[in-house]
């Protein structure tokens, strides 16, 4: 019966891969949505809330708790009428239907993209080549459950007998940042006795102020690595076994103090980990995606796995609204037109995500990778340069802290920026009228951004200050706000585990629909590749054990005077 229903789906998929391959710009709808453009560039925002009092509910959705605002973007009705049209040209459903059920949508590896099935807590059958994946998923998710409660409740101890109490996770990327963003996001729900540790960089500062923190009789490290030979990882792997071995622990006890999260259990077991501590995840999850995987061990430890399964329940929520709503009501799709729409007419280069919560610190830098690894290809599926642009530059920084640092820019600079603000109507942390004035900045920043302040206001202003007609005239044109930039506002109710895992997939997703109507494939990243081949090439020539024959003249130079500066010092 597997292998009938594989055959089927197999050859659904086959039929969608042939029909995605579509150049956007050639569709008639992106030379509607050109001539749209010029139509609407130049009208102001308040002309949108002017001409409709009901924009906000035209262009507002709801997801179980959470709000988005779209009213705030420079479009209209007919503007999103012809995105859902652009979308149906380029076959998103296909698309979404056939990551959804194990299509190798990742062409350039061969591999199918089923990080939705890591989430799909409904544990209905996901099939790839004739096997249920839910199956190894199951298995995996019991064993995370079951060592995690043996930290959580004292039963794993260290070489001592002393129960962990500090988790080491060394990872890069996205064994890295998605962890460790979701750590930070949820502090409120941390584990009282367990402190998570994230080691990323291979600068040694990384790893040394780390080990200053914990004590060798009550750490573990968590090794997560796929293939168990990434550079970055492995050094600092190998860094926190010998600071281990040095701080009184044995060969055997590694096994106590050490467990992997990899697809390599000959090189786990080559490092000293017992085999029954490596926690395996699949050639089929991406890196940027994996937090979903066993790569979230240590959200497991530090929270709870009871923590991490609402998180992944939210995920899996906003995965069954991609897949089944239609694009008049679907979130996700909504936010790809829309980025779209700024990119590739406002040519706006990048976009920022500000979200008002302070925990939330790490979750722009997510979604750069996230983001930007993704849909940061200049080759289309066809094989073929593309002459549109496609990922845009993701940043940002909590409010209120960025607004005293590169608002200005948005306010005032030449670039377009479309902003999305994240907040809540509640907090964590009941500290006097903290979180009304956070909320009320929150406010201020969107409607100041899209109302602007005309010269007749600010002259205004400045009447009402007292000042004279000659300071008015010299200082008048720098008080003026242009407005009409663009943001989207997300208000969650909270920011629990359910809504952080919403929230995240929304925003895989979106990035996702990008990458199809762009035409590009979102799950490689051959540009990370080339770095990583010429930094281990270059490893003896940086430590003087290799001549530098056959490099241009700008690394030769800076090599000799690498190697002549450690010399003196």
């Amino acid at each position: 019966m597997e292998i009938c229903i594989s055959i089927i789906v197999q050859h659904s998929l086959i039929i969608y891969s042939m029909l995605s391959k579509i150049n956007p710009t050639t569709t008639q709808t992106w030379e509607k949505l050109t001539a749209h453009y010029q139509q609407i560039k130049d009208k102001k925002l308040t002309e949108f809330f002017d001409e409709d009092p009901l924009r906000f509910e035209t262009f507002s959705q709801r997801f179980k708790n959470i709000l988005i605002d779209f009213s705030k973007n420079q479009l209209g009705k007919d503007t999103m009428e012809l995105f859902s049209r652009l979308f149906n040209e380029c076959k998103i459903s296909e698309s979404i239907e056939h990551q959804f059920t194990g299509g190798k949508i990742n062409r350039t590896e061969n591999r199918a993209v089923l990080h939705t099935a890591l989430r799909n807590i409904s544990k209905s059958p996901i099939y790839l080549e004739g096997k249920n994946v839910m199956l190894s998923i199951n298995e995996v998710w019991k064993q995370m459950e079951v060592f995690s409660n043996k930290i959580i409740n004292g039963e794993h101890k260290g070489y001592t007998g002393k129960p962990i109490s500090d988790i080491i996770n060394v990872g890069i990327g996205g064994s890295d940042l998605g962890p460790q963003m979701v750590y930070e996001a949820l502090k409120p729900y941390h584990q009282k006795r367990i402190k998570c540790h994230y080691v990323s960089n291979i600068d040694g500062a990384h790893m040394a102020e780390t080990l200053k923190k914990v004590n060798p009789e009550t750490c573990l490290f968590i090794i997560a690595s796929k293939t168990f030979t990434t550079q970055e990882t492995m050094t600092n792997a190998n860094s926190a076994r010998d600071w281990f071995l040095e701080k009184g622990g044995g060969i055997n006890d590694i096994s106590s103090h050490f467990v992997a999260v990899s697809t390599n259990s000959e090189k786990v077991v080559e490092f000293g980990i017992d085999p029954n501590n490596m926690f395996v995840f699949w050639d089929w999850v991406g890196g940027r995606y994996s937090l979903w995987s066993s790569i979230g061990l240590s959200l497991c430890c530090g929270l709870g796995f009871s923590s991490y399964w609402k998180l992944l329940e939210g995920a899996h929520e906003m995965d069954i609204h991609f897949r089944n709503e239609s694009f008049e009501n679907n979130i996700p799709l909504q936010m790809a037109a829309i980025g779209i729409w700024y990119t590739n007419f406002f040519e706006a280069e990048s976009e920022a995500i500000l979200p008002y919560d302070q925990n939330m610190h790490r979750f722009a830098a997510y979604f750069q990778q996230g983001n930007m690894e993704s849909n940061g290809k200049s080759v289309d599926r066809n094989s073929k340069k593309v002459d549109y642009s496609t990922g845009p530059i993701i940043w940002g920084e909590p409010g209120t802290n960025g607004q005293h640092a590169f608002y200005q820019l948005i306010h005032q600079g030449t670039h377009t920026i479309p902003c999305d603000f994240i907040g809540f109507v509640n907090s964590h942390y009941q500290m006097g009228d903290h979180h009304p004035k956070l909320m009320a900045n929150f406010f201020a920043q969107t409607e100041a951004l899209m109302k602007g302040k005309s010269k007749i206001e600010a002259q205004s202003e400045l009447e009402a200050m007292g000042k004279t007609s000659n300071e008015i005239k010299e200082i008048l044109d720098f008080k003026v706000f242009e407005g009409s930039k663009p943001s989207t506002s997300i208000l969650g109710e909270i920011l629990d585990e359910k809504t952080l895992g919403s929230l995240i997939a929304c925003y895989e997703h979106k990035i996702f629909a990008q990458g199809i109507v762009w035409n590009i494939y979102s799950y490689d990243q051959w540009g990370v590749e080339l770095g990583k081949a010429l930094a281990n090439e270059l490893v003896p020539m940086v430590k003087g054990k290799a001549t530098s024959k056959g490099k241009d003249a700008s690394t030769i130079g800076l090599l000799n005077a690498y190697l002549e500066l450690s010399k003196s010092r």
